[in-house]
């Protein structure tokens, strides 16, 4: 006990002054983790944004407001577009590293899920409606089936997201190393 001070070594540092993120500590280490954008959850959540957009974006270049029921399709394409970009955003600048006390792998695989659920419901509801509320052969018709057919595309990628990021969260098909070095992704 008598030799304990001896063995501690402290160590100094002064301060940073100035600088442009002196105020918000660790802004200057932000960036992008490309790994991020090459692993397959990266990749299919540019796949997710990407097609989103062209789901909502058919739907809101028909006169959908007559129908009710495409207010539902757009809530969830335009929600679930805008959730993923944030989602996409917080990962591919590591911002996620920032909150360790969010559970992300859990976070990110409950959104999915959620994203597929709704997505099936907002696939069902545009396919069924197609014939319905427009004359076959339109362009009208034509922008809601191709919607319908973009938001089974979205479906199926959100579910293949749900696989992979439950994967990721039970830590399945890694070890501790490759989990380390790819970043967590899949």
């Amino acid at each position: 006990m008598a030799d304990f001070p001896s063995k501690v070594s402290t160590q100094t540092s002064t301060p940073v002054q100035g600088g442009a993120h002196a105020s918000l500590p660790g802004l200057g280490s932000l960036r992008p983790d490309v790994g991020f954008l090459r692993s397959l959850v990266g990749a299919l959540m540019i796949l997710e944004i990407v097609v989103g957009l062209l789901v909502w974006a058919l739907i809101a270049d028909t006169p959908y407001h007559y129908y009710s029921i495409y207010g539902w399709v757009m809530f969830v394409a335009v929600f679930l577009w805008l959730a993923t970009i944030i989602f996409f955003v917080l990962y591919v600048w590591q911002l996620h590293l920032r909150f360790p006390m969010v559970p992300w792998p859990l976070v990110l695989m409950i959104f999915n899920i959620a994203a597929l659920i709704l997505y099936i419901t907002g696939f069902i509801t545009c396919a069924v409606a197609v014939q319905k509320t427009s004359i076959v052969g339109s362009h009208t018709f034509d922008k809601r089936a191709a919607a319908s057919f973009f938001a089974c595309v979205v479906m199926i990628a959100y579910g293949v997201s749900a696989f992979f990021t439950f994967r990721a969260w039970k830590g399945i098909g890694s070890n501790a190393a490759t989990s380390q070095m790819a970043g967590g992704y899949s």
